[in-house]
């Protein structure tokens, strides 16, 4: 029988409370930190790092900036002394194709944060790959979270990037594991655009000097793209400076 999944959590708050960051760490639950090298997901790492134990799992799959974003994440991991890391090579994406992130002869889009259309840089179902592998790493780990910083307010509009998308997924972790399993997704950022999330960061001490967002430069950051517009417009917000280079 599949076992019940516990719903008293908000998937979108922290699970655990900020005071349990207080004593041995081994008390902790651990939880697996889906880590590119972006902003986004630093600032979950952040969070996460607060009152969990923390595994930090990045994704291959043949983009434009994947040795930049490796880059990023080695970084990140080093800064928070995470010792259990996984890479994981699903390159098969880049075979499968239809998005400028992993086939190159899509043009990545300029300027194009107002087109109401799923954009060309959505990798078709990426996320359910990236935390199918997340989930199979928590299980033999022991985890009791996934953290993923995905946002349904800035994410272009991305199928996979909603609340909808993550609360079925739940249900499909609590149907498809072992019954003593009990691993939750949890998506902090949800809700937050990016001008929050850069406040969030800046609160936590996050190292977001080490993030990278653009679509396709792996140098210095293009300034052009929807990811590197969408940065540059929540750091103005925030009123912060954006510490890496932007190319224009």
């Amino acid at each position: 029988m599949p076992h019940a999944m516990t719903s008293a959590i908000p998937r979108q708050q922290e699970p655990c409370n900020a005071s349990s960051s207080s004593g041995t760490g081994k008390n902790r639950p651990l939880a697996v930190c889906l880590v590119s090298g972006g902003l986004d997901s630093c600032v979950t790492a952040a969070i996460a790092a607060r009152s969990c134990r923390t595994a930090f799992l990045h994704v291959g799959y043949g983009q434009r900036t994947q040795k930049k974003e490796l880059a990023a994440f080695t970084a990140i991991a080093d800064h928070y002394g995470v010792g259990q890391r996984l890479v994981v090579d699903l390159s098969y994406l880049k075979t499968i194709g239809g998005s400028a992130l992993t086939d190159t002869s899509i043009p990545v889009p300029e300027s194009s944060l107002d087109n109401p259309e799923i954009p060309v840089t959505y990798v078709p179902f990426r996320n359910t790959h990236m935390i199918a592998a997340a989930v199979s790493w928590g299980e033999v780990l022991g985890a009791a979270y996934v953290y993923i910083g995905a946002t349904e307010v800035d994410s272009s509009g991305y199928p996979d990037c909603t609340r909808l998308y993550f609360d079925a997924f739940n249900k499909l972790i609590s149907t498809g594991t072992r019954p003593e399993t009990e691993i939750e997704i949890v998506t902090p950022v949800i809700d937050s655009d990016k001008a929050q999330v850069v406040r969030k960061g800046v609160a936590l001490k996050a190292p977001l000097h080490l993030t990278w967002s653009c679509y396709q430069n792996q140098d210095k950051a293009c300034g052009r793209c929807d990811s590197c517009l969408l940065r540059l417009r929540g750091f103005a917000s925030a009123g912060c400076k954006d510490p890496i280079e932007y190319e224009y």
